[in-house]
């Protein structure tokens, strides 16, 4: 079966306010990317993916992936992969050690082997014992990647990942998020600001407005703008 994220009848409240209704099917390999302005409930919708949402907001709806309702499931449980703008590398452990961290239990030797073939795989060849804090951002940001990814996920967000990191870096890192998305055949959602990261994910892009944009009453609190590549 082939692997897919979808999201059935979601609407999304911040106390009494609406901010979102969405029915999307998100195949694997593909990225669904989710632009608007602060405030119209971009990090709110992963926040409900991810079973994070705060007690100011409410939503109806489910969420299955893979077939599996798994919107009563703790946020543990869910098998979704997050990629924030920041590296959140633990400071305490050596590189090789974050991604250990993330990876399911099983043979010691099996697991360095795999870390030690990724971060080839990413240009970080012999920096397994290296302190998170000796690497640059780019390279940060490709041991926070791995991190997700050989926690084995069955689907992937992407809040803002590429903001922070110059342009030809930012060309670059993006480039090998989507490549190794599409590689492993996972379903990604990706919140961003910046049409460059939409148009290099090569998928659908929706955009949300908040509800200071509405010109009317009788407007929909989610106009949609829908583009296909």
């Amino acid at each position: 079966m082939q692997s897919s994220l979808q999201i059935k009848d979601l609407q999304l409240f911040r106390q009494s306010e609406q901010l979102l209704n969405l029915n999307e099917l998100v195949n694997g390999g593909d990225v669904l990317t989710i632009m608007g302005p602060s405030g119209s409930g971009k990090s709110s919708l992963l926040n409900w993916l991810t079973g994070t949402l705060p007690s100011v907001f409410s939503a109806s709806g489910e969420v299955w992936l893979n077939g599996q309702n798994i919107g009563d499931l703790p946020a543990n449980s869910r098998h979704i992969g997050v990629l924030y703008q920041d590296a959140l590398l633990f400071s305490h452990l050596s590189v090789a050690g974050n991604i250990l961290f993330a990876m399911p239990k099983g043979n010691k030797k099996q697991r360095l082997e795999k870390v030690d073939q990724a971060l080839e795989q990413v240009g970080l060849k012999d920096m397994g014992d290296r302190h998170p804090d000796s690497l640059s951002g780019g390279q940060q940001a490709r041991v926070a990647l791995l991190r997700m990814l050989l926690s084995e996920p069955k689907a992937i967000l992407l809040d803002e990942p590429f903001s922070k990191l110059d342009t030809q870096l930012r060309v670059d890192t993006r480039k090998l998020v989507f490549d190794l998305i599409r590689e492993h055949k996972l379903p990604a959602i990706m919140v961003t600001h910046d049409h460059s990261d939409a148009e290099a994910a090569q998928g659908k892009i929706i955009t949300l407005h908040s509800q200071e944009h509405l010109q009317s009453d009788s407007q929909e609190l989610l106009t949609r703008e829908v583009h296909v590549r």
